[in-house]
């Protein structure tokens, strides 16, 4: 089979002066589902205690947002095809609200379970924005800097990284906190106050968050977008011709494992935080933000960095520090593991979209499905988190449960080696470097 790229043209309405507005539109995407990833620990603490959840059963948030990708991506993919990327941004937006506000019945009825049902929803949403906004991004502009291109809009990602916890533990987070035993001591009615009180915390940001989301859907129906058209006489855009190429393949697998990592590393912070480190709930909060800010700095300081140094080489670098780092969050005591921490959402902050850069370059006309399956990959977000709750349970130690984040890196290492072999030869033939 011949590369697809060589039938692969953009519409000509893609000239450098169109875009600038699509490329601020589609980035301020980044940050709404970047805010949703990232509130996620702040859910996850809070739910936990107010249904006195085990890990395994608190990992579930992360289940239900991240099987949603599994679910969406073909479906997405397949709007995509018919209809394009403006139309995929629209119905993701609408999903993305609709789960927003969910969570008002949600509160009310004070079940776990409508919680999960909302959030799935919502990552429903999530799914069909990321399968249209990332490879957007990308073809907006030229494909030798694609890489900073998607790191430069995944960096409002990292800014909401920063935001979301703020927000979370100053409207989610309440100062109550009850033992099994107190709860076991409360009458009937008691416990349906208590479990109300905590609910309604949530109603607040998600509402708020809701009608933002929708408002974009408005704006996104309105403001005309160009599309990216391939040739007439392009080739078939089937998965099947998709999976052909190797650099797609390795991107699926690597992109797994590493939202696995992600997943694990940010939604548990602030449980770890309390076990590990003796932390508080609010000052496990606190420390969130700083996370956020990490990942955030990370991202920009990735960007520019990738100006001068190979996409490749970064990631191998970034997953050799996060492997090291990993053993201090197994094996390391007090702060010290809090810093670590903080240290892998630096180097965690520039993976998913180099990942998704390298798994989809020179796809051309295969582009649409390839960008389906690596965000298919993604429910590596729903099932590795439990893995790390079952070990956490079983030791009694979260901890050990950070083995999980550690085979993820390596995993990512050996895609970036796999990634510079195949560039070497690409460079043998043409002389592009990515």
């Amino acid at each position: 089979m011949q590369p697809a790229e060589k039938n692969f043209k953009p519409s000509t309405e893609l000239q450098p002066k169109n875009w600038v507005v699509p490329f601020i539109l589609v980035t301020s995407l980044f940050f709404f589902w970047g805010f949703v990833h990232n509130i996620d620990p702040i859910l996850i603490a809070h739910l936990r205690k107010t249904f006195q959840l085990t890990m395994l059963q608190s990992s579930l948030v992360d289940s239900a947002v991240f099987i949603a990708y599994f679910v969406m991506a073909i479906p997405a993919g397949v709007i995509m095809q018919k209809y394009g990327y403006r139309a995929g941004i629209i119905v993701g937006l609408l999903f993305f609200g609709v789960g927003a506000l969910l969570f008002v019945p949600a509160a009310n009825a004070h079940t776990y379970g409508f919680f999960l049902a909302a959030l799935f929803i919502i990552a429903c949403g999530l799914a069909i924005l990321e399968t249209a906004a990332n490879p957007y991004a990308i073809v907006l502009g030229p494909e030798s800097s694609a890489p900073f291109r998607l790191n430069l809009a995944q960096s409002f990602n990292g800014l909401a990284a920063f935001i979301a916890p703020l927000v979370g533990s100053r409207l989610i987070l309440t100062d109550t906190n009850k033992s099994t035993a107190d709860l076991s001591a409360m009458s009937a009615q008691a416990m349906e106050t208590y479990i109300l009180s905590e609910t309604n915390s949530v109603k607040l940001p998600f509402v708020v968050l809701g009608l933002i989301i929708l408002t974009m859907a408005i704006v996104f129906y309105f403001v005309k977008l160009p599309d990216i058209k391939a040739s007439e006489n392009e080739g078939s855009n089937r998965i099947m011709d998709a999976i052909q190429f190797p650099q797609l393949i390795w991107g699926v697998i690597a992109q797994f494992f590493y939202v696995g990592a992600q997943v694990c590393v940010a939604s548990f912070f602030i449980v770890y935080a309390t076990a590990a480190a003796g932390l508080s709930d609010k000052v496990a909060a606190g420390y969130t933000a700083i996370y956020g800010a990490a990942f955030m700095i990370g991202r920009f300081v990735g960007t520019f960095v990738m100006q001068y140094v190979q996409a490749v080489k970064l990631l191998m670098l970034y997953a050799v520090i996060n492997i090291v780092l990993s053993f201090v969050t197994i094996y390391g005591q007090g702060m010290l593991t809090i810093y670590a921490l903080i240290g892998m959402a630096f180097f965690m902050s520039i993976m998913f979209p180099t990942i998704f850069a390298l798994g989809i370059r020179g796809l051309g006309s295969a582009t649409k499905p390839g960008s389906s399956l690596i965000i298919m990959s993604i429910v590596g977000g729903a099932l590795l988190p439990p893995v790390l709750g079952i070990i956490a349970d079983y030791t009694g130690n979260i901890q050990y449960g950070y083995f999980v984040p550690l085979v993820c890196f390596l995993v990512v290492l050996i895609f970036a080696i796999k990634m510079r072999q195949l560039n070497q030869s690409t460079d043998e033939q043409s002389g592009k470097s990515i």
